[in-house]
């Protein structure tokens, strides 16, 4: 009884609190304004990217636009031609005056003729009076990053007008003469048609779900500024009055987008998720047994642990049996002197010295486990050459690779920078890597270890053929005590300490460790150690 207590007055407390929160968030109408931030966020990305496509398309025209000595009505309905997004282009030379071309087809249409003359002598008259003050304005505007200062033109058509953008920028003279006023003007059906509604529709295509086309999503709107009547809409639209309104400028001065939700506002979708909440709510009343099934799961997870430490201790039982037998069994065979000649025994020595390597590396690695268990564990950093490391430390192990039968690769390469590491440290990390690739891998016996510099890290690479690691279990390995599920594995003594001390020495020096791996397809195990930036000399002599 004191234990459901001890769960169930906690829970219920929590329920009453949670309860008093909701009530405060729908007080404080935290949820719209949650909502309304993420429309303006959405809306703020919108103009960045409708910006950036208009960019891409002025660059198109401004990067082929002929020079100052070169324009003229052949050029500028060349370049009009491919370009069908334009309706006019127009360079202005202080010494030479206007040239100003619009697109020959549309000519013969009222509204686009009466376009291109108010714009030609609009653009004539202002040219010829603040000329100066257009180049210096653009010059400074070009600095900022873009090299078009754009203004809304208002095109007429009938007894209405079209939204019409023009962009300005400045055009040099290869031959060092003056620069010039270079302007492209957007044809304003293209826009209307095909640019907004293409752009709206897109941007927020995952907005909606296909399969349930009722569902309530954001849709678009793009209006004139101070004006109702919609510009441009995403095809859902449905009408009514944006929940975020934000105003264009760049590319598109005069605009405004807008953006809401499809079927319902956001006062609404607020009100829906209070009572969403309040249900839920309700609903973890109900799960308060589920307190004691989570106390029996820890019991049992306690369990389960005790019996990985008892696995622990038979696996470790084990491989310090096998190489104190190898060691028992060498001595006595050299203490009879049952050994032909002076090369046998040498052979037997350093299997013995190798086979004592092996039983110190797992002691060592039983005593960090238990130094960082007990949080103790301390490195000795020292500046290291991290190349000379891997190649002794891979030399001393050599013999056991090859009693294997494995094919070992090293790759590492040249002029890499000194690390300041703990040299024992690292080294046994590579020697877990490479014990496991030996331990694990059942035909294929092959192992490569590669040492290179990737940007500003060190890393240490060991590759094998073996059994390979499923996807889930690509951070479980790396817990003490854990083993895969695999039949080799369980099959293959070892003590369910390496990875887990590998991982706690790469933390330590500020570095990562991964896996890339897939059953049957061998694993990759990758140290990432940060290299530090170099001191800078402060110009006092030694």
């Amino acid at each position: 009884m004191p234990l459901e207590l001890a769960i169930i007055l906690p829970a219920a407390t929590l329920i009453l609190v949670s309860a008093l929160h909701l009530r405060s968030i729908r007080q404080d109408r935290a949820v719209e304004a949650a909502i309304e931030r993420g429309f303006n966020e959405v809306l703020a990305i919108g103009e960045k990217n409708m910006n950036q496509q208009a960019y891409e398309l002025l660059d198109e025209i401004r990067l082929r636009f002929p020079a100052p000595n070169e324009a003229c009505s052949v050029t500028l309905d060349t370049l009009l031609a491919s370009h069908p997004y334009a309706a006019h282009a127009f360079l202005y030379d202080p010494g030479v005056g206007m040239v100003f071309r619009s697109r020959p087809l549309r000519l013969n249409e009222p509204g686009f003729r009466a376009e291109s003359a108010d714009l030609q002598k609009m653009m004539e008259d202002w040219m010829k009076l603040d000329y100066p003050t257009l180049v210096e304005r653009i010059s400074k505007i070009e600095k900022k990053g873009t090299p078009y200062f754009v203004f809304a033109n208002w095109a007429p058509r009938g007894d209405k007008h079209a939204y019409q953008p023009v962009a300005l920028f400045l055009q040099h003279d290869p031959a060092g003469g003056e620069t010039a006023i270079g302007g492209i003007a957007f044809d304003p059906e293209f826009l209307r048609d095909r640019f907004f509604p293409n752009f709206l529709d897109t941007m927020l295509i995952h907005g909606s779900n296909p399969e349930q086309p009722e569902k309530n999503h954001a849709v678009l709107v793009l209006v004139p500024r101070g004006e109702s009547s919609p510009l441009a809409a995403s095809a859902d639209w449905d009408g009514g009055t944006p929940e975020a309104e934000r105003n264009l400028e760049a590319v598109f001065p005069g605009l405004t987008l807008g953006i809401k939700l499809r079927g319902t506002t956001v006062e609404a979708l607020g009100r829906h998720f209070m009572i969403s909440s309040f249900l839920v709510l309700g609903a973890l009343s109900v799960l308060l047994a589920g307190g004691i099934w989570l106390t029996l799961r820890n019991v049992s997870r306690q369990m389960e642990l005790a019996r990985l430490k008892s696995d622990f201790v038979s696996n470790v039982s084990h491989e310090l049996r096998t190489p104190l037998s190898l060691i028992r069994l060498y001595a006595e065979t050299l203490e009879l002197d049952r050994l032909s000649g002076e090369e046998k025994r040498q052979e037997y020595f350093r299997i013995i010295r190798k086979e004592s390597e092996r039983l110190s590396a797992l002691i060592n690695n039983i005593l960090d486990f238990s130094r960082i268990e007990a949080g103790r564990k301390e490195y000795d950093f020292r500046d290291t050459d991290i190349a000379d490391l891997v190649r002794n430390t891979l030399e001393a192990y050599r013999y056991q690779i090859q009693q294997h039968g494995f094919t070992l690769e090293e790759e590492i390469a040249d002029d890499l920078p000194r690390l300041r590491v703990d040299r024992e440290a690292i080294a046994r990390s590579l020697l877990n890597l490479v014990n496991n690739s030996v331990k694990y891998s059942a035909e294929d016996k092959f192992l490569r270890v590669s040492l290179y510099r990737e940007n500003e890290s060190l890393k240490l690479e060991v590759l094998d053929h073996g059994i390979g690691i499923p996807r889930n279990e690509h951070r479980k390995i790396f817990e003490k005590f854990y083993r895969s599920g695999d039949p080799l594995v369980h099959t293959t003594k070892g003590s369910g300490l390496g990875l887990s001390l590998v991982r706690h020495i790469v933390e330590a020096h500020q570095g990562e460790i991964r896996v890339d791996s897939a059953p049957g397809q061998g694993s990759r195990f990758i140290i990432t150690l940060p290299i530090p930036p170099p001191v800078p000399y402060n110009g006092r002599a030694a």
